[in-house]
């Protein structure tokens, strides 16, 4: 039903779609107490509460697109985005170095992988959705051409691993909450977030470059824009050390436009089986 649903939705233009999406993100938020509670209160603790409305608005819409971005006809999907920033790239992938690219949710972060795929090979981490009635629309929007998907789990890691040792580049969101054993407590805009660690370690093991990058969604259904964004952190410290520094360049990213983030997302949550972080509030 869901597919059948998104492939209807996917033929209008983006314009009456992020219309569409920006009235259901304010009813979310009206029906939801617990969605608002959650949205208002990672606002206010990044200390973009000025930014809510368009917050809001932009959440809806990222739901939305995403009839547009998976289903609609790739030729078209791309006719909607601009790159800025590719001859960081690929200056990396010209030396035959892996990448790790990096992005949170910020904005569209789906376009950015097909952006990726259109210009070389990626392979990226993908979890399956709970819903089963999701699973076929995801993985079917997911892997296209250039595209590989790998499994959230130690098989996916050992693939991604030997895609980075080969000189070809893989995706990862960081800002996903690990399960057990594969996070660490780092500061998130102020308060400890359980974190992964595997972006430092694949990119060490790959001997790879980490590169970041988001999708900006323009006003007015006019599209995106993927910005690629070198990684200027310090990976030389232990793993919770890498794991902040990793956070602070997601901050500074989604401060480029921190009303597309995905601030309903239970980013602070403590995973089964962790130990809680010893302080809450860090500087």
């Amino acid at each position: 039903m869901l597919v059948i649903l998104f492939k209807a939705l996917s033929v209008f233009p983006l314009r009456m779609l992020h219309a569409l999406g920006a009235a259901l993100g304010w009813l979310v938020y009206l029906l939801s107490p617990s969605y608002r509670r959650r949205l208002d209160a990672n606002l206010a603790q990044a200390g973009f509460s000025s930014h809510r409305r368009a917050a809001v608005a932009e959440a809806g819409k990222a739901i939305v697109e995403l009839a547009f971005v998976w289903c609609g006809k790739p030729e078209r999907v791309a006719r909607h985005a601009r790159v800025e920033g590719w001859d960081v790239v690929q200056r990396v992938l010209d030396a035959g170095r892996g990448i790790v690219f990096l992005t949170p949710h910020l904005g569209c972060f789906e376009m950015t992988a097909q952006q990726i795929a259109l210009r070389t090979a990626l392979t990226v981490m993908y979890r399956p959705p709970k819903k089963s009635a999701l699973k076929p629309l995801v993985e079917g929007a997911r892997a296209r051409h250039n595209l590989h998907l790998a499994p959230a789990n130690l098989s996916g890691v050992r693939i991604l691993a030997k895609t980075l040792k080969s000189g070809q580049p893989i995706g990862l969101l960081p800002d996903q909450v690990p399960q057990e054993g594969e996070g660490v407590w780092a500061p998130f805009f102020g308060r400890n977030a359980y974190t992964m660690t595997l972006p430092a370690k694949l990119a060490q093991l790959g001997r790879a470059d980490i590169l970041l990058v988001y999708a900006e969604r323009l006003p007015h259904g006019r599209g995106y824009t993927v910005r690629f964004v070198p990684f200027t952190g310090d990976l030389s410290g232990d793993a919770s050390a890498q794991a902040a520094s990793i956070n602070r360049a997601m901050e500074e990213l989604i401060a480029r436009c921190p009303a597309q983030y995905f601030w309903s997302y239970n980013r602070y949550k403590k995973p089964d089986g962790v130990a809680a972080p010893e302080a809450e509030a860090v500087a």
